[in-house]
This record gives structure tokens, C-alpha cells and sequence, in this order.
């Protein structure tokens, strides 16, 4: 019996692309706020929610990984 794959691919090369470059974009903008937040000394509280760009940033690289 074939080995069915685990993920079905559903979008194209330039799906695929625009992903990649929101990844980008999404770890810039977390970067960038990483860089102000802790030359600012803020506090563990908005240091947290640096944590919401980041996942953001790595949703859309895995997905266009895996093409899905």
C-alpha cells in the first residue's frame, strides 16, 4: 500500500510566496518592538506580548513550509 502523505498541498508558488514574505515582515515588526521594549526597560507584562508577532511570524513560515 502507498504511503499517503500527511499534508495535501492547497496553495500555489505565489501563496506560498506571500506567506514567506508575511513571515518576514512579521518577524521584522517583532524584532522591531523587541528593540524599543527593552531599551525602554518595560516591564515582563508588554515584553509578553511580544510573543504575539513572533507566533504570528512563525504560523506563516510553516505554513509555507508545509504548503498548506
Amino acid at each position: 500500500m502507498p504511503e499517503t502523505p500527511i499534508c495535501i498541498p492547497n496553495i500555489g508558488p505565489r501563496g506560498r510566496q506571500r506567506r514567506l514574505i508575511g513571515g518576514a515582515v512579521w518577524l521584522a515588526v517583532g524584532a522591531a518592538a523587541a528593540i524599543v521594549l527593552g531599551s525602554r526597560g518595560s516591564s515582563a507584562a508588554w515584553l509578553a506580548t511580544l510573543a504575539i508577532p513572533f507566533t504570528i511570524a512563525a504560523l506563516m513560515y510553516f505554513q509555507a513550509r508545509e504548503r498548506t
